[in-house]
């Protein structure tokens, strides 16, 4: 009986490998590879750009003039051959480092937003005796939440495609935090709106800390790389400035 009933248990499935793209070194990798996200809207297999040996590579302190001097002995002979040659030729231009070349970044046209859901037009809306207007919507977990906001931003919302109007007082969010986010991915191809390359993170055409919101219209995907430089700063202010 005891073999019969070992015969019988399923078998556990056999688990399937994940890979990433590291955003820094471009290698296909095992998921475990790279650090979770630790933030309270990450999921579970949410993980950083960069791999572990790149994120290990970063943090180490590049050496100073000196530690490199006293490290090559043949620094100084290198150095004075290359300034006698160039004295020679004419050529007065300083020694560079490798380092990789910046990033080309490319003037995209904006994506296109969603199709708009049925519902009345944000025309009709108009806050409540206190001035104000509610918004609503469900969490990851999909429970229900309920906020004040203002006229201008249920407006904004409704018209970027990211809220419908219930009635005159009374807006709700189409997307979740998750959701959003794997929409974003989704429709950009996990491709940088800024460089062409691979991107894995959200960032704001109009900055937040400047009146944008979170909206398909005003989001884009972005590599890590370029979602840090361009910080707080406008679309046109970034492409145009030096990478």
């Amino acid at each position: 009986m005891e073999q019969q009933h070992a015969a019988q248990e399923p078998q556990p499935a056999e688990q399937v490998p994940q890979y990433k793209q590291c955003a820094h070194c471009k290698e296909q990798k095992l998921l475990a590879e790279f650090l979770r996200r630790t933030g309270r809207r990450s999921g579970k297999s949410s993980r950083r750009g960069a791999c572990r040996a790149c994120r290990k590579l970063r943090k180490q302190p590049a050496p100073s003039a000196g530690e490199e001097d006293s490290l090559d002995p043949d620094h100084s002979l290198s150095v004075s051959s290359h300034s006698r040659e160039a004295a020679e030729s004419g050529d007065t231009e300083p020694l560079h480092a490798d380092t990789p070349p910046p990033k080309r970044r490319i003037r995209r046209p904006l994506p296109v937003p969603p199709p708009r859901p049925e519902g009345p037009s944000e025309s009709i809306l108009r806050p409540n005796r206190e001035g104000i207007l509610r918004m609503r919507g469900k969490t990851d977990k999909g429970r229900r939440w309920q906020q004040e906001t203002d006229l201008e931003t249920a407006v904004t919302l409704v018209r970027e495609h990211a809220a419908v109007v219930v009635n005159r007082h009374i807006i709700r969010r189409i997307y979740t935090n998750r959701s959003f986010r794997n929409y974003i991915l989704t429709r950009d191809q996990h491709t940088c709106h800024y460089c062409g390359e691979y991107g894995d993170t959200i960032d704001h055409l109009l900055p937040r800390a400047k009146g944008g919101h979170t909206t398909p219209v005003n989001c884009v995907c972005a590599c890590n790389e370029c979602n840090q430089s361009k910080a707080d700063r406008n679309l046109e202010d970034f492409i145009v400035s030096e990478p």
